[in-house]
């Protein structure tokens, strides 16, 4: 799941785990992002801070890291196995990592033909190696990427940036701007439903929510399969999913609405709005705003892992005060780093100005019930999870387990977002989703013509803080996608066994609700914007390929990962494991045996997850989480100071839990 959540959030692929690397400026390095292209005329944009070097066909890019490098080579092959193998030996010479998978990518920007290539590292490496063969008519491109993880993560949307941008000579992209965009009529309903249907079974998810608005109007609502495998009970309008990180926008809506009302300006200083306030580094804690806290611009990387293992017992203050341990990995306003955390903090600042004096919890509970969701009329709403599972018409969490099969996954990691909810607690439904997005399509006024918010700072939510890749910024939980030379406003939400999207066009007045209850249902959320934009503008039809090739990567990344898992895990290498660690950050892990399953447990028994293990190829053994809607996390067997201890990674930190007294 976890691994599945960062491959939706960083639009690419790139994103990876671990630690930091030293910065300085590369060599020839570009002030702004800067066109360019290759020897061979292969078009693509160098990010600002990035240098370049040419070196007979071949061109190296490098980010301010030294740790990472990027490979452009234009040359002639008979397939793409031969294309990225003539591309690493003018890359690295003597190139020899074994491949761990291989499979194809859509058609994209003019290349007709591509596949990607990742291959074996160890954890304890830290380390990304990619490898990309494109091809256009005759012509093959092949794309090399190696650098620390740490980096890879930290630049994602640099590396975004370059290789979205990567044309072929003399290409054109397909632009939608000045179009006259279709009416969503029956017929063209069909297509979008079919088409989700379609993905459903490509991907084994159980059960969608789905909603298109056309006019200012809801023209369909309802759902696709079922709310729970082997039940028959269907998924329909009212069915309620968790939307996660859809909850962003909602939360800056509630601050739009404070900055209308004079209790709050964008441009304050968070100090000054919430003294309390602490990061842990004091310029930015000085210097951030009150847009900055949700803006994915201030350096602040994410720091998941310390409030999804040991939540029982956190409250919103406790995620107030763990603010303070968090440090920026990179400048303010350089490149997107998404943290769950920082939104939290503008959900809770804004509750206590709205409602002063209460706990923060029930602050913002009370704000928002009261200035978001009752105006908009989301009476199936709520951040309360015993009321949205009070009646049997809500959506369970699902997963494909590691033999391929669908299976229904455990709710309680969900619960982990109950202390930070305006990053991602919301429950919500296809309807309700569509009255929000209504109204974001009416300016901010509802369906009775009423204004809830004022235009201005509606819009302000949408404003480019950061880029995320060629023609994709964030604005205040919010994304501006112009990939198609139209805008299309929308955000994703991912927690475990929950995936969902929202977008709308606001020039076009057009808007789409998807809610999933499986952690296949990231990869459906892309394909729709685009099969969306294909029926309003006849636009090429890329999105059938897109979800053909998701479905083969995610089959073939699930095939190579369980042949080299031991399931139940090794009992050999099981037995040596301590029956208890802990860790300062992230609190007690117990290990269990279960008759010939071995499970971690995490936290004070907040939730759990059958283990496999695994001999790398430097001779670690790692034990990888399996259960379904919990699968990917790792743990390193090491020893320290005479001691068993487990180490975990996430995307820039490295966690050591140690063998606890008996």
């Amino acid at each position: 799941m976890f691994a599945r959540i960062v491959a939706a959030l960083v639009l690419l692929g790139l994103a990876s785990f671990a630690t930091g690397t030293a910065v300085a400026q590369p060599a020839h390095a570009v002030s702004a992002a800067t066109p360019s292209a290759t020897p061979a005329g292969t078009t693509f944009t160098i990010p600002a801070g990035w240098g370049a070097e040419a070196n007979d066909r071949l061109l190296v890019l490098r980010p301010p890291e030294p740790d990472l490098k990027l490979g452009l080579i234009d040359l002639k092959a008979k397939d793409p196995a031969s294309a990225v193998a003539a591309g690493w030996q003018a890359f690295e010479p003597g190139f020899k990592r074994p491949l761990r998978v291989s499979s194809p990518q859509a058609p994209y920007n003019g290349w007709e033909q591509r596949q990607v290539y990742e291959y074996e590292t160890s954890p304890n490496e830290k380390l990304v190696v990619q490898g990309f063969a494109w091809r256009s008519g005759a012509n093959w491109l092949a794309i090399l990427l190696q650098g620390g993880e740490a980096t890879v993560e930290k630049r994602g949307g640099p590396l975004n940036l370059i290789i979205g941008s990567i044309r072929p000579k003399g290409y054109s992209r397909e632009n939608f701007r000045g179009r006259k965009a279709h009416l969503l009529d029956a017929q063209r309903l069909k297509v979008l439903k079919d088409f989700v249907a379609s993905g459903m079974g490509a991907l084994k998810i159980p059960g969608v929510g789905l909603a298109f608005i056309d006019g200012g109007k809801i023209v369909y609502e309802g759902g696709i399969g079922v709310r729970e495998l082997g039940k028959p009970a269907r998924v329909d309008a009212n069915t309620r999913f968790i939307a996660a990180s859809n909850t962003k926008a909602m939360t800056t809506l509630l601050l739009a609405e404070l900055v209308d009302e004079k209790k709050l300006r964008w441009d304050e200083p968070v100090t000054q709005a919430y003294p309390a306030f602490k990061l842990g580094d004091p310029q930015v804690t000085r210097e951030a705003e009150i847009r900055h806290l949700i803006c994915a611009c201030t350096g602040m990387p994410r720091q998941d892992l310390e409030w999804i293992f040991n939540f029982e017992g956190n409250t919103p203050a406790t995620a107030m005060k763990q603010l303070g341990s968090m440090a920026p990995t990179s400048k303010f306003g350089e490149v997107f780093q998404y943290s769950n955390l920082m939104a939290a903090a503008a959900g809770f600042i804004g509750a206590s100005i709205a409602e002063p004096g209460k706990e923060l919890g029930a602050a913002y509970d009370e704000a928002m019930q009261r200035k978001v969701l009752t105006p908009l009329g989301m009476t199936r709403s709520t951040f309360d999870f015993t009321k949205a599972m009070s009646d049997d018409n809500y959506a369970r969490p699902h997963d494909v387990d590691i033999d391929g099969k669908p299976a229904e996954g455990a709710m309680g990691l969900n619960y982990a977002v109950v202390p930070v909810r305006p990053a991602g607690g919301l429950w919500t439904t296809a309807h309700d989703l569509s009255r929000y997005v209504m109204m974001e399509l009416a300016k901010g006024r509802l369906a009775d013509g009423r204004r809830l918010v004022s235009e201005k700072n509606l819009l302000e939510r949408r404003q480019p803080n950061v880029i995320v890749s060629e023609d994709i910024t964030y604005g205040m939980g919010l994304v501006d996608d112009k990939r198609w030379g139209v805008s299309v406003i929308h955000h994703g939400g991912d927690l475990a066994g929950y995936h969902s999207d929202m977008m709308w066009l606001p020039d076009y007045d057009v808007g789409a609700v998807i809610l999933t209850n499986s952690d296949n249902g990231y990869a459906l959320r892309g394909p729709l914007m685009r099969r969306l934009l294909e029926v309003l503008f006849d636009g090429k039809p890329l999105a059938e390929a897109q979800l053909k090739a998701a479905a083969q990567q995610i089959e073939a990344d699930r095939i190579k990962k369980r042949a080299r898992l031991v399931v139940p895990a090794d009992p050999a290498v099981a037995g040596k494991l301590a029956s208890q660690y802990g860790n300062a950050a992230l609190g007690t892990l117990t290990v269990v045996h279960k008759g010939n399953d071995t499970v971690f447990r995490f936290g004070r028994h907040e939730w759990e997850s059958v283990v496999a293990s695994r001999k790398n190829d430097d001779g670690s053994i790692s034990f990888i989480t399996i259960s379904p809607t919990l699968q990917d996390l790792e743990f390193v067997m090491a020893q320290r100071g005479g001691k068993r201890a487990l180490i975990t990674r996430d995307a820039q930190h490295e966690y050591l839990y140690l063998e606890a007294a008996k």
